[in-house]
C-alpha cells in the first residue's frame, strides 16, 4: 500500500551540547556514512552544536540529498554530524534498508527535484520528506525485498571490481608500453596536443532550448556524456533542426573524431567517437580530430593520463568553475610514439573491451532479475535504480562505454 512517509519517521534533533568525544562524520552519495572526509583539525573544534544520529538513525545534507547524499547509520553507536543536516529515526513498521534503497531510487529523486526549494541548490526540509508517498508492504516483505536487492547489489559489486581490474590492467599496459612524459625512458618525440590534430574547437557557447522530439530533433552532446571515457547516448538531450543545421555548419562531429570535457570539476576527461552518429556539441566539449599519425585510441588514453592530467590542473587559472580554454589543450605535451606503436596498443585496449562486455551483459542481466522482482513485488520499479548504479554509468561495448584508462 502507498502510506505517507512522514507518517513512520520523526526527526530526531539532539545536539552534542555537553561536547562528547563523539566521532565525527559525514555522509556523501558515495560512501554513505564516512569518516575519511574531515581532516584532523575537526577533532579540536569546538562540537556542541553537532547533532548526535545514533545508531539505526538517518541523516542527509538538506542541499545534498538531490544527488543522492542519504544513509542510515550503521558504524557506531552514536556519531555527530553537522548542524548543518537533518536528522530522523525510523518507525519499527519500516526496514531501514528498504527505505535507503528508496531514498537512493530515480523515484525519490524526481521528488526532490520537483519539491526542493533553494536558489542556488535544491534544498530538502525534512517537512518535505514527510509528505512523500511510499510503497511499503508488510515487515515482512520488506524483508525479503531488501534480502534480494543485497544480494544483487553484492554481485554488482563483484562484477564492478572485475571490470575495474580490466581498467587498471590498461592503465599498466600503457605505462608499460609508454613510460611517462617526465621520464621518457624509451626516447620517444614529445610533442603538443595541436601537432597531432588538425581541428582544436568546441562548442557552441550558447545554452540552446532543447526538444523532446526525439524524431525530429537532433542529438546535442555536452560534458556528461563523455564521463566514463566513452560516448555515453543514454541520456542525452536533443535540439530543434534549425538549430542543429546552424551549429553543424561551423563543426561538423565525425568518426575517430576526440571529444573532451573541459569546463566543470570533471574537466579533461576525453572518449572516442566511435559512430557515424549526427550530433553538435555544447561548449563544455572541446572536439578534437586526430591527424593520421597518431591513433585515436591512443590519443584518448594519453589525455585520461596522469601525465596530461597534471598539466590541465597547472593551466585551469582562477576561481569558480574550472575552465579549461582551448589554448591550454594545444600547447599541452604528450609522447608520440611510432604509430606501428599505437596500433599495438589499441589493439589491446580493443581485446579488453571485449571482455569487458561480457561482464556488462551479466549485470544487465542482474538488472533484468532486479526489476522483475520489483513488478513481482508491486514495487515502484524505479527504486532499484539503485542497484544499477553501475549500469547507468557504463554502457554498452562501442555503444555507451567503459573507463579505459
Amino acid at each position: 500500500m502507498k502510506v505517507r512517509l512522514g507518517d513512520y519517521i520523526q526527526e530526531y534533533s539532539v545536539k552534542n551540547k555537553y561536547n562528547e568525544d563523539f566521532p565525527v562524520y559525514s555522509v556523501t552519495n558515495k560512501k554513505g556514512f564516512c569518516k575519511d572526509f574531515f581532516s584532523k583539525d575537526v577533532a579540536s573544534k569546538d562540537k556542541t552544536t553537532y547533532k548526535i544520529v545514533p545508531r539505526g538513525c538517518f541523516a542527509y545534507n538538506p542541499s545534498r540529498i538531490n544527488v543522492g547524499s542519504v544513509d542510515w547509520q550503521r558504524k557506531e553507536e552514536k556519531v555527530i554530524v553537522s548542524p548543518l543536516y537533518n536528522v530522523f529515526a525510523v518507525s519499527p513498521k519500516l526496514n531501514q534498508q528498504y527505505l535507503y534503497y528508496y531514498l537512493k531510487s530515480k523515484i525519490s529523486l524526481y521528488y526532490i527535484k520537483n519539491v526542493a526549494t533553494g536558489s542556488v541548490r535544491d534544498n530538502l526540509k525534512l517537512s518535505m520528506l514527510y509528505e512523500f508517498p511510499i510503497n511499503l508492504p508488510d515487515i515482512m516483505e520488506q524483508q525479503c525485498i531488501v534480502k534480494i536487492l543485497d544480494t544483487v547489489c553484492s554481485l554488482i559489486l563483484i562484477y564492478q571490481q572485475k571490470l575495474d581490474q580490466y581498467d587498471n590492467l590498461i592503465k599498466a599496459r600503457f605505462v608499460e608500453m609508454f613510460g611517462t612524459l617526465q621520464d621518457n625512458q624509451y626516447g620517444y618525440s614529445i610533442v603538443t596536443i595541436e601537432a597531432v590534430c588538425s581541428m582544436i574547437k568546441d562548442g557552441t557557447h550558447q545554452t540552446p532550448i532543447y526538444t523532446e522530439n526525439t524524431e525530429t530533433g537532433y542529438k546535442f552532446l555536452s560534458s556528461k556524456d563523455v564521463m566514463t571515457q566513452k560516448i555515453d547516448w543514454t541520456n542525452i538531450k536533443y535540439i530543434s533542426s534549425d538549430l542543429h543545421e546552424k551549429l553543424y555548419a561551423t563543426i561538423k562531429p565525425q568518426r575517430n573524431d576526440i571529444l573532451m570535457s573541459k569546463n566543470g570539476v570533471n574537466y579533461g576527461v576525453a572518449a572516442v567517437n566511435d559512430t557515424d552518429e549526427i550530433f553538435d556539441i555544447y561548449v563544455s566539449l572541446a572536439l578534437l580530430r586526430p591527424k593520421e599519425v597518431i591513433n585515436p585510441v591512443y590519443l584518448r588514453c594519453v589525455i585520461n593520463s596522469p601525465d596530461t592530467k597534471r598539466q590541465f590542473a597547472k593551466s585551469i587559472k582562477g576561481i569558480g568553475v574550472p575552465n579549461l580554454h582551448l589554448g591550454e589543450i594545444r600547447k599541452t605535451k604528450i609522447l608520440l610514439p611510432s604509430l606501428a606503436r599505437q596500433n599495438q596498443f589499441a589493439a589491446f585496449v580493443h581485446q579488453v573491451d571485449k571482455s569487458k562486455f561480457l561482464f556488462w551483459i551479466y549485470l544487465l542481466s542482474i538488472k533484468l532479475v532486479a526489476d522483475f522482482q520489483y513488478k513481482a513485488y508491486n514495487i515502484l520499479i524505479d527504486t532499484c535504480e539503485i542497484t544499477a548504479l553501475c549500469l547507468q554509468r557504463r554502457s554498452l561495448y562501442g555503444r555507451t562505454g567503459f573507463n579505459s584508462i
